[in-house]
């Protein structure tokens, strides 16, 4: 997968899946079930580090867990997020910065929050030739703004306004998140870039979710999540059949020891 092909996939009304991956092992698991694209979340923040938002999350820690991703991957789309204020201040940043992304790890785009306030920033990235992917709608990097991790956006015009400047300024493809099925459908029908719901209902060109939710390891369930699997509860009874084994001294048996 390319950046290219990625785009033109809405063009062939092919569905693109997207999901996050932190490091190596899950990363090659993902990309041989045959994932469109990994992204490299700033949600890491929270589901790998154990914090209650993804702003502490530094440049060095995603190129630190980009550069893991990247090596195991021979087939998807590896994205890397740009983390909170690394950015923000100037596009001349935006590019420095994104530009290690690329260089340190061998991802192929970077992704990053904001449609017109961040335009001019998504300009600049696509004229240094660097793949840029946008993201609107609810903004974990604007949580302290909206007030809350999970709240639905419903302003229509600030938010067609947000992923048409996006579009023009040249990102390849952009994330909707926590937005009315309806709303996301249309912002989806009027670009021609491929949208990536998270939340956003099923006419989006692709859908994005994190791994360990969809997997069943974390406890968080909202509204929009399927659960494909339970291994939470997998690793735990195998985790205490282990320590049953030790304790009564059934392992390791005789099948498990060197003569």
């Amino acid at each position: 997968m390319t950046v290219p092909r990625f785009t033109a996939a809405k063009g062939q009304q092919r569905k693109l899946s997207v999901i996050t991956a932190y490091d190596y092992l899950w990363a090659g698991l993902y990309d041989e079930a045959g994932i469109d694209a990994i992204l490299v979340g700033d949600s890491l923040g929270m589901v790998v580090q154990g914090r209650s938002t993804t702003l502490p999350v530094t440049l060095e820690q995603m190129i630190y867990h980009g550069e893991m991703v990247a090596r195991a991957v021979k087939n998807a789309l590896v994205i890397v997020d740009l983390p909170f204020m690394t950015y923000q201040v100037s596009p001349a940043q935006a590019v420095e910065n994104a530009g290690r992304v690329l260089k340190e790890t061998g991802a192929a785009a970077v992704k990053l929050e904001g449609g017109v306030h961040q335009a001019a920033t998504i300009r600049a990235l696509a004229e240094a030739d660097i793949p840029v992917m946008a993201h609107v709608g609810m903004r974990p990097q604007s949580v302290r703004k909206l007030g809350g991790m999970s709240r639905v956006q419903r302003d229509e015009a600030g938010l067609m306004a947000d992923s048409k400047a996006a579009e023009e300024a040249g990102a390849f493809g952009i994330v909707l998140e926590l937005i009315p099925r309806g709303l996301a459908g249309k912002i989806t029908a009027a670009l021609s870039i491929p949208t990536i719901g998270i939340g956003a209902g099923p006419d989006c060109d692709g859908q994005v979710l994190v791994s360990c939710d969809m997997l069943g390891l974390s406890g968080f369930q909202p509204r929009f999540l399927k659960k494909y699997a339970d291994l939470r509860s997998t690793v735990i009874e195998a985790t205490k059949q282990y320590i049953h084994e030790v304790g009564n001294q059934t392992f390791p048996d005789q099948s498990h020891s060197h003569e």
